[in-house]
């Protein structure tokens, strides 16, 4: 197998060879998008039980032309990265196997997110493998950066969280969140709306088109489990509830923030413009002219790009955050390759550098 090479920076990268296990459903396809088109991988493989032998594009249409077939799950090849987009709870018991023919792993179900063995007793049904947790490294590259160069196991973050964390980030960062909360004065309520292909391709009743057209239906009022991973990231407690809406591509997160010292929309400007000037793949958007005065997920659908703004309410105490980002690109598929990327010795933004179109239909 080909070498892991040592600098985000180097040009000269070697190409490794990639396989996406699970490649028929929303996140799959993305990822076989992403990498079909990627400079520094050679996409050698897809796996389906469903659709077994048959060509890719017959289940993508964006990758019709493609050579590719499916091939079963039992019969995978060795290669440089492994990109697993399976259910919750498939991951965690073939890992052993993944590694047997892959040096790298990226994950992109829940199965490796948490870090602890409590967590996922606590928030999902136990965990197989949980000696593996302490090696796998969250994906999000905002927040680390330094920890994936080199990592051989990845886990992707969920979209709901990604969207949260991202919003929220700044101020934790920054010190404007304390994450203490303890005596109730600083609070956070996220409310983050989501559209149908989070629910993936094999969608329940309730996200089928004619349950799911016109709705803005609260699913997750309390307790959904990207709140796990929002509260071990930022660091603090924040109160979670997820909406379905009428839309297909998208995650919006809007966060309600009382801080427990006085905050100025200059504070605000310092937190955000500090924590993501540099960053390639997040904008902020609050307020000034136009039609899409704050983050919106139709000016991002297709992209690996967030974005982020805030308004201030001083008369109630308040912070109003908002987030935006495409929930199968940079809430799934997008952030999958941008972690390997760094974990690779790549440059960051290979292969996702698509600026996204508009006008656009419902995203």
């Amino acid at each position: 197998m080909a070498a892991k090479t040592e600098s985000t920076s180097d040009a000269d990268a070697d190409t490794l060879t990639a396989t996406v296990v699970g490649g028929s459903g929303f996140a799959g396809g993305e990822l076989l998008r992403l990498l079909a088109g990627h400079p520094n991988f050679d996409l050698a493989g897809a796996t389906s039980r469903e659709y077994a032998g048959k060509s890719v594009g017959s289940v993508h249409p964006t990758l019709r032309g493609t050579d590719l077939r499916f091939t079963s799950p039992a019969d995978l090849d060795s290669v440089d990265v492994l990109f697993a987009a399976t259910p919750h709870g498939l991951s965690m018991g073939q890992i052993e196997e993944f590694y047997a023919v892959a040096d790298t792993v990226v994950d992109l179900s829940a199965d490796f997110r948490l870090n602890t063995e409590a967590q996922y007793e606590e928030w999902y049904d136990g965990h197989d493998a949980p000696e593996y947790l302490d090696e796998a490294v969250y994906a999000l590259p905002e927040l680390h950066r330094e920890e994936l160069p080199g990592a051989d196991l990845i886990a992707a973050g969920g979209c709901n969280a990604t969207a949260t964390i991202l919003g929220l980030y700044p101020l934790f960062e920054s010190g404007i969140l304390s994450g203490e909360g303890g005596d109730g004065d600083e609070r956070v309520v996220a409310d983050v709306k989501v559209g149908s292909s989070e629910g993936g391709a094999g969608a329940s009743k309730a996200g089928s088109h004619p349950e799911r057209s016109g709705v803005v239906r609260p699913y997750a009022p309390t307790g959904h489990r990207h709140e796990a991973e929002i509260e071990q990231e930022l660091g603090g407690s924040v109160s979670f509830t997820a909406h379905a809406v009428d839309m297909v591509r998208g995650a919006a997160a809007t966060c309600h923030i009382f801080p427990d010292q006085p905050v100025s929309k200059g504070d605000l400007w310092k937190a955000f413009r500090g924590t993501y000037e540099d960053e390639p793949f997040v904008r902020l958007q609050s307020g000034g002219s136009g039609v899409y005065r704050y983050p919106e997920p139709k000016a991002v659908a297709g992209t690996n790009m967030a974005e982020v703004g805030f308004e201030l309410d001083p008369g109630n105490e308040r912070v109003v955050v908002f987030s935006a980002i495409d929930n199968l690109v940079k809430g799934t598929a997008g952030q999958a390759v941008h972690a390997a990327n760094l974990a690779l010795g790549f440059e960051e933004t290979a292969g996702l550098e698509f600026q996204g179109l508009h006008p656009v239909g419902s995203p």
